[in-house]
């Protein structure tokens, strides 16, 4: 005897090789759909979501899907020799089926309102965390401080101990959710569960607020904190001050205060990761007869020795005089970069002994000027 039933791929709109995932969305479709919920009194279309529910009680089994796909709904007829006495619409409640689709019944209860259990009243809340942006200079940055910052913060409210109600009110339950927390909103056929605009999802009311902060339980109040700044720390570098953040909501613990560092650019040196930069400038007799040069530091002044004959550009490096890595503890390098300043002004006196000095003067004295104009001359040649 054939069977009046549909085929169940047919109900669910998808083809027989469908996947877990295709059944799914494909259900989930259908079923908000034909929903009695969204469908009040419409027959066709409880029938119809019953009918999804049978057919997505079958696929979504990988066993029950196996046996439809050999024998068609004779599998599960128990007057069919291949039957094995399972009836899909039997003792399965489609609203389950619903539920479990859309993976649990918050879904369900947020879109049709459904009697799900109340959730806990909103207790006790950490505060919030505070971020404050504090520019350094380089000396601060690597050899390390200490500062103390000052800003404005919600902070517990003396006059109730952060619980919002006035000396002697009692904290009763919310008269609008019932201590639920959460009010059920009609919109057309939908019912939507909502935070309770009363409470604002505690559960709980006040009968008379603290005047002192409005019932809030906290109050802004200016406040000094003193943070200690290790050697090592660069632009970008975050520190963390515990519990010196926003108070907590009706009597949480404090938040954490965030300290963004931002170092100043220097007027000597430059900084590239462990390392300093300095730029120092020597006169041309320097830089042709050599000598000794006094160079800055950050801890003091230190003498480098200048060899004949220095071109502008050359790094002298000392060691050790850079910045501590606070990771590893190892201390970078100061970088020297010397620039020859040819004198701008003369007297007639020091111009003549220049021009003797010119006269003197061989293409040899100048090795990389003579190699430059040979070069030049193969090019035009």
């Amino acid at each position: 005897m054939a069977s009046s039933k549909r085929d169940f791929y047919e109900v669910l709109g998808v083809a027989k090789g469908a996947s877990e995932e295709e059944l799914k969305k494909a259900y989930r479709k259908l079923a908000v759909k034909f929903h009695p919920d969204k469908n009040p009194g419409d027959k066709a279309a409880e029938e119809k979501f019953k009918e999804l529910g049978e057919a997505y009680a079958v696929l979504s089994d990988p066993q029950k899907r196996a046996a439809y796909d050999q024998l068609g709904h004779a599998a599960f007829d128990p007057r069919s020799r291949a039957g094995g006495g399972f009836r899909p619409g039997a003792g399965v409640d489609p609203s389950d089926i619903f539920r479990q689709a859309f993976g649990g019944s918050d879904f369900f209860e947020s879109f049709f309102g459904g009697g799900g259990e109340s959730r806990e009243p909103g207790g006790p809340q950490r505060g919030e965390d505070l971020r404050y942006d504090l520019r350094i200079t380089l000396e601060e940055a690597v050899h390390g401080c200490e500062r103390e910052i000052k800003f404005s913060k919600p902070s517990r409210c003396e006059s109730c101990s952060g619980n919002g109600a006035e000396k002697g009110s009692k904290v009763i339950r919310c008269p609008q959710c019932n201590g639920r927390g959460r009010v059920v909103m009609s919109r057309g056929i939908f019912s939507i569960q909502q935070v309770c605009p009363r409470c604002e999802g505690v559960g709980q009311v006040t009968e008379k607020p603290c005047r002192a902060c409005g019932g809030q339980g906290r109050v802004d109040q200016s406040t000094s904190v003193r943070i200690r700044i290790p050697g090592g720390v660069d632009s970008g570098s975050r520190l963390r001050s515990s519990g010196n953040g926003s108070a907590g909501v009706r009597g949480g613990a404090y938040g954490d205060l965030y300290v963004v560092l931002s170092v100043e650019p220097h007027d000597i040196f430059k900084r590239e990761d462990d390392d300093l930069l300095c730029d120092v400038p020597i006169s041309f007799v320097q830089a042709a007869l050599g000598g000794e040069v006094d160079v800055p530091t950050l801890t003091g002044k230190a003498r480098i020795s200048i060899p004949t004959g220095t071109q502008t550009g050359t790094l002298f490096r000392l060691k050790g005089r850079g910045v501590k890595n606070l990771q590893d503890g190892t201390i970078g390098d100061l970088h020297v970069r010397v620039s020859v300043e040819v004198p701008t002004r003369l007297d007639a006196a020091q111009r003549g002994k220049l021009e003797e000095f010119a006269r003197l003067c061989d293409e040899d004295v100048n090795p990389q000027a003579k190699s430059f104009l040979e070069r030049a001359k193969e090019f035009f040649s």
